[in-house]
């Protein structure tokens, strides 16, 4: 069996969707038979490098409601997050583009650690604080699940990968997927 997601790494309904797919999987006596394979989709392609403020303005700002509703939204996610066991910590999170982000998990799946790559990169965001569009952040962490340096160092130089999350993003479009995480099972729409 086949899963193909749509995800995107600074998504927390997307980590919390992962986590809910491995718990599932682990129960299901033919797991070792299911491949997972990760696909692109960033919530705002357009973002900058590094978006300046907090999560909450950001989130009052994107849904039109007050910062104390953002605030309570945060608040509730990361209570949803813990009960599969995550440790969101959105005071943290530096938001800023995921681009280069989905090429390293593109690279990772040429280098058979395409799941490891994704957990690392959700886990640095959404637990740790980093900021997720720094080549630096991104290269010690690529290490950090055991690409190879001289392969992570090429991509983060170049455009390596980018036409793999361009089409990533071309075929959620055509397939109409306007929210993450999206799941496709077997092809299957």
């Amino acid at each position: 069996m086949d899963v193909d997601i749509w995800s995107d790494i600074a998504c927390p309904w997307c980590y919390v969707g992962k986590r809910r797919l491995e718990a599932a999987l682990q129960g299901f006596e033919h797991r070792d038979q299911v491949t997972v394979r990760w696909h692109s989709f960033e919530l705002d392609p357009q973002a900058p490098p590094e978006r300046e403020g907090d999560n909450a303005t950001g989130l009052a700002r994107k849904y039109g409601t007050s910062r104390e509703q953002a605030q309570e939204m945060l608040a509730k996610m990361t209570e949803v997050a813990a009960g599969d066991g995550l440790d969101f910590h959105f005071e943290r999170a530096r938001a800023g583009n995921t681009f280069d982000g989905h090429r390293l998990i593109h690279l990772a799946l040429a280098h058979g650690c395409q799941d490891a790559m994704k957990e690392r990169l959700m886990r640095a965001y959404l637990t740790e604080g980093e900021l997720i569009s720094n080549h630096a952040t991104l290269r010690r962490l690529a290490l950090d699940v055991g690409l190879p340096e001289d392969a992570v160092d090429e991509l983060l130089a170049g455009d390596a990968y980018a036409e793999e999350v361009r089409t990533d993003e071309y075929t959620a479009n055509r397939l109409g997927i306007t929210a993450v995480p999206f799941f496709v099972v077997d092809r299957s729409i």
